[in-house]
């Protein structure tokens, strides 16, 4: 592709089975319901499904624009770094119904375990690459979603207050603290197969019992909720566990490694290290790996699931994470200019008005995102400038 300046970007659109048949078209201002469900927007290098850069010379894969020229696209010191490739992803996620309880390994630990796989010829392939996945989403609309362990005292009373026998060995591992949180999960994933189907039957014979002004009657629908979609998986239990949050417009969870979370309906911006490494433990047709998901999931509490916001200048917000490979801006135009102030590769998506994507090359001709657009801009072309009114998310990695 003949130069290097901001290019329109086009993502590929994935049609999981969860997702929502208006979310991504209404925000692409496409007509809606789609025929198929719309549940992720990628917009990176990930070899599962690359984007699409536009230019001059024709439309262009942006990884095999990448291979080519790494230290032009990514700058020198990321294609050193992550040896020549797009260390991030970034995505929009609607979701119509909820995904999988699941949670991702440790770099080192990928690592390990990619390479013991790959050494084995017939070990299950459970993991897709080396690399960890740690991930964060900022809410575009109220978003609901399981994030962590809470305080097992508080899991244990919502168990007891389903008030079923079958549950009292569970909810003593509860009672010992965070000493028995493994044994608890552990007990609930490895339920006998063929008595789960009774089990959750009972659950949801409970929910349905409790008066409306239990003091967990939030939990117990959440519990019967999951069951309409997933009858007879223990991971409805497992779900009672974890911290229920929701998330307005604009606040943000954070997923390190280990963590076990689930997303269950809403609509928001993701943005992760590009792996597909995923351990899921239930809530999901897909391939269930119990045993390897205990082995790297993290079992302590997480007390506080949202990430705060950092106001880096007028109009730019940011979300800190303790990772390498990419770092988020949200940008809130009202018709000054705002300079982005990152280098790197970055991706630019639209989520709101009309916002023009700028850099200062004379006769370049700027790159004008409307909602659910996206630009590319490579580490060669130096700064950025947004403007317009509207507001967008820049993608990038950590500098």
């Amino acid at each position: 592709m003949t130069g290097m300046r901001v290019f329109p970007l086009t993502g590929a659109i994935r049609p999981y089975a969860w997702g929502s048949h208006t979310a991504i078209a209404g925000l692409q201002g496409r007509p809606a319901p789609t025929d198929a469900p719309e549940a992720e927007l990628w917009l990176g290098a990930h070899p599962g499904d690359p984007s699409t850069v536009t230019g001059p010379d024709g439309p262009a894969n942006l990884a095999s624009l990448i291979a080519a020229d790494p230290a032009g696209q990514l700058g020198a010191q990321v294609a050193d770094e992550f040896d020549g490739r797009l260390p991030y992803l970034m995505k929009v996620l609607a979701a119509a119904a909820p995904l999988s309880l699941q949670a991702h390994p440790d770099a080192a630990y990928a690592r390990e375990a990619y390479a013991r796989q790959q050494a084995d010829p017939d070990a299950p392939r459970i993991y897709t690459d080396p690399h960890h996945k740690p991930e964060a989403l900022v809410a575009l609309t109220t978003f609901d979603a399981l994030c962590g362990f809470r305080a097992p005292d508080v899991s244990a009373a919502v168990l007891e207050g389903l008030a079923l026998p079958q549950l009292a060995p569970v909810v003593a591992a509860l009672r010992a603290g965070t000493a028995g949180l493994r044994d608890a999960v552990q007990t609930l994933l490895t339920w006998p197969t063929d008595e789960r189907p009774a089990l959750i039957e009972s659950v949801v014979s409970a929910t349905l019992a409790a008066a409306d002004d239990h003091p967990y009657a939030r939990e117990f629908a959440l519990a019967a909720g999951l069951a309409e979609h997933y009858p007879g998986d223990p991971g409805v239990l497992v779900s009672l566990l974890l911290n229920h949050v929701r998330l307005a417009p604009g606040e943000a969870i954070w997923m390190p490694a280990g963590n076990l979370h689930a997303y269950l309906a809403g609509t928001g911006v993701e943005i992760m290290a590009a792996s597909d490494n995923v351990l899921r433990g239930g809530l999901t047709p897909k391939r269930v790996d119990v045993d390897e998901l205990l082995r790297v999931l993290r079992f302590e509490v997480l007390a506080d699931p949202l990430l705060p916001a950092y106001e880096v200048a007028p109009g730019l917000m940011t979300w800190r994470v303790p990772v390498r490979e990419f770092q988020l801006y949200r940008v809130t135009l009202d018709g000054a200019p705002v300079p982005v102030p990152v280098g790197g590769p970055r991706i630019v998506l639209g989520v709101r008005g009309a916002v023009t994507v700028a850099q200062p090359v004379g006769a370049v001709a700027p790159v004008v995102l409307t909602p659910g657009t996206a630009a590319y801009a490579p580490a060669a072309v130096g700064p950025v400038t947004l403007s317009g009114v509207g507001e967008a998310f820049v993608a990038t990695a950590a500098e």
